[in-house]
């Protein structure tokens, strides 16, 4: 196995228990009143999906019709299953975050629109008071003095209240300042989209989902592309039996020798004499 093997192998394996582990605790989450029984139940049911994968792509082939069609929707059904359940596990982790920072967020608006709602008494008396010193005459001044007199305690209170009521404003924004930094940057891409945090963070943790668990699978099945690649091909029971047989009984035939041909005297070459040599005479 060489090392491109194992990080593809790692890889898978740290993918699809990140994403197990996941849907496991949501689904348990889903349904806390047997949480250890549909652990038990969730976490076969990921293994099961992943051994059926490398199963489908090794022996497609050789399986029929119904094997074919009831695993692979069986293996579909089950990232979607997985899907739902990191859905589940995500936004209730969002959700543990960010109480504390939905009640600050609340309290701040209804602070807020306390202090709207006494400005605009405080601004009604005001006009109410003035409207009635204007209808005396010039010369009623003591009677306008008492009016604003009469006036000046609700104008105080109202004061008061919007004294306190700001200062509660700013402890809340300070707070909220402080809670936000675990939900900066949702509340960033908020302000950037022009959308509420809710919606921000759900379509973040659909992007998540759907590259999560499919993106596991799918690194389970290249691994065992991997390796069915890379293993020496092996012979089957038919091509083993004839190699066999064809070492016993294959004889290799010679070649037949050619019979050889009579010499011809009259072809034979002549000898060579040398100087006072005696040719030999055919009749001796």
């Amino acid at each position: 196995m060489n090392k491109f093997q194992l990080t593809l192998g790692l890889s898978a394996l740290f993918i699809a228990g990140c994403a197990a582990f996941f849907s496991v605790f949501g689904i348990g989450k889903l349904f806390s009143g047997a949480f250890i029984a549909v652990v038990i139940m969730a976490s076969s049911l990921e293994i099961g999906k992943l051994v059926t994968a490398s199963f489908l792509y090794r022996y497609w082939d050789k399986i029929n019709l119904l094997q074919k069609v009831y695993m692979a929707a069986a293996t579909i059904m089950l990232i979607f299953i997985t899907s739902a359940g990191i859905f589940g596990y995500l936004s209730n982790a969002y959700q543990g975050a960010t109480v504390e920072f939905e009640k600050q967020t609340t309290a701040l608006i209804f602070k807020e629109e306390q202090v709207e709602q006494l400005e605009e008494d405080k601004k009604f008396l005001l006009n109410e008071l003035e409207q009635q010193v204007n209808s005396l005459p010039d010369n009623y001044v003591t009677a306008k003095r008492k009016l604003r007199e009469d006036y000046n305690p609700q104008i105080l209170g109202f004061n008061s209240e919007l004294l306190e009521l700001k200062k509660e404003v700013g402890d809340l924004k300070t707070e909220l300042v402080e809670t936000g930094v675990d939900v900066g940057p949702a509340v960033y891409l908020a302000r950037a989209f022009n959308t509420d945090i809710d919606t921000v963070v759900k379509f973040f943790i659909f992007i998540l989902i759907f590259v999560f668990d499919p993106l596991a699978v799918m690194l389970v099945v290249a691994y065992n592309q991997v390796l069915l690649e890379n293993r020496p091909k092996q012979k089957t029971q038919h091509e083993h039996w004839k190699d066999i047989y064809s070492q016993d009984t294959l004889v290799e035939e010679e070649e037949p020798k050619k019979p050889k041909k009579p010499v011809n005297p009259n072809k034979l070459p002549k000898p060579v004499l040398g100087r006072g040599a005696r040719i030999p005479n055919k009749s001796n």
